[in-house]
Formats: C-alpha cells, structure tokens, sequence
C-alpha cells in the first residue's frame, strides 16, 4: 500500500470542502494519519502573533467538531478496508494539529545502561515514566536526524514500489 494511492483513496472518499487540499498521509502497522490544509482565519494583518496562533487554534478545533461525521464516516471504510486505525489531523498556519492518534504498546528489550538513561530522564522530571522517556528519545532522534529519517522513509518507497512490480506479477505490497 503506497502511500501516494492513500492519498488518493482519502481524497476520493472525503466530501468536497473537508480539506482544502490533503497534504500528508503517513502510515504505519497500526494508524494511518490524515493530514489535510485548511484556511487561516481572516484577521488583521498586522494582528500579534498570539493573536494568530489563537486565532488558528480556535479554527482546527472549529474544523475538528463542524466535519466530524464525514471524517468518522471515511474513517470507518478505511479501517475495515486497510486493517488500521485513522487519525486525523489539519495543518493550518505551519502548525500541524493532530485530532486523535493511537498510542500503541511497544515491546522492547533494553540493557541496562539503556534502562539507566530513561530512568534518568524519569528521577530528573523530563517524564512520568519509562515509556514517556523513551518517547521523548524518540522525539529528540527525530528532531535531530529529520533530513537522514526523511531520506530513509523514501528510500523505503521506493522498496514498496520494486516489489509491487515484482516477479510474482501480484502488485500488491506490505507496509510498516
């Protein structure tokens, strides 16, 4: 499943008017993100920035409520047609605001030294517990190492694409 065929599949389903355009569709094992544009609300020019940033805010959250029917609508198609849960979220102003996301259990091994860094992170306040350190990890990596995670993620497109055009002919992919 390619990303770019989501994309076309949610803009296809979504009714005219949800999003201005759809501007980013990620998916992993257990969620797919919908990210669409919506409109600044029109306020002056010279207005502060505090004023904007509000102002956007009360926008997404006006969006989230006004089109959540048709949202959960095509949501409910998408999960039993791709086996995923569906978030969604608008980007408006440069700021992305995500709606609802699954926040999935995951498994792992650590050694000690590993367990000694999110403990850490836990006695001096930066999270709650282990799994919040870990999450904060991965943010921080993410932060870091965008342009390389970037390249990685397109690369890995790229793989989906050769094996759909495989030798067995079938066209289909897996995705993770």
């Amino acid at each position: 499943m390619l990303t770019s065929e989501l994309r076309g599949w949610f803009a296809g389903r979504l009714p005219d008017g949800v999003y201005d355009e759809i501007v980013d569709v990620v998916v992993d094992r257990e969620e797919i993100t919908v990210t669409g544009r919506i409109k600044e609300p029109k306020i002056a020019e010279d207005a502060p920035e505090e004023e904007r940033a509000a102002a956007n805010e009360g926008r997404a959250a006006e969006f989230r409520e006004r089109t959540r029917e048709d949202r959960m609508a095509v949501a409910r198609q998408a999960e039993r047609r791709f086996d995923r849960k569906v978030s969604w979220a608008v980007e408006i102003g440069g700021e992305r605001h995500l709606f609802t996301n699954v926040s999935a259990p995951v498994m792992t091994r650590l050694r000690q030294p590993e367990r000694a860094v999110l403990d850490l992170l836990v006695s001096g306040g930066v999270a709650r517990s282990r799994s919040d350190a870990l999450g904060w990890c991965v943010r921080l990596v993410q932060q870091h190492s965008g342009e390389w995670l970037t390249e990685l993620q397109e690369s890995l497109v790229n793989v989906e694409r050769v094996r759909a055009n495989g030798p067995d002919g079938s066209g289909s992919t897996t995705s993770s």
